[in-house]
């Protein structure tokens, strides 16, 4: 038993700490923007200011831009946009449409819930 465990106990180190972004850390945007295969079907929390909202009734589309200090994407979302030019933190799911010799392709930022900003008195 304890010829394993010491690489057990290694292989799980290892694993925990070459995770790319865990999911209560903020992950700033430009990590997505210049790789987002290594985020594709992952979820990820961030905060930015929403700006350019966008809301299509027919087909049932909402989106607004984040913006962090590093940069700037779109958000899908199916909740009520958020208050623009006020700071938010999101938890999202990023996905490529397709993932074509290591490029992706089509992506795609989707709000998942909103965290309740706290505010200052």
């Amino acid at each position: 038993m304890k010829k394993w465990l010491l690489p057990m106990m290694s292989l799980l180190a290892i694993l925990t700490t070459s995770y790319p972004a865990r999911a209560d850390e903020i992950t700033p945007i430009h990590e997505i923007n210049t790789a987002p295969v290594n985020f594709d079907g992952k979820e990820v929390k961030l905060k930015g200011i929403p700006k350019n909202p966008t809301r299509l009734p027919l087909v049932n589309l909402k989106s607004y831009v984040l913006e962090d200090s590093s940069g700037e994407i779109t958000v899908l979302t199916e909740l009520d946009l958020p208050k623009m030019n006020e700071e938010i933190t999101i938890r999202a799911k990023v996905k490529s449409l397709a993932i074509v010799k290591g490029d992706a392709l089509g992506l795609t930022v989707t709000e998942l819930e909103r965290y309740e900003q706290q505010q200052k008195i």
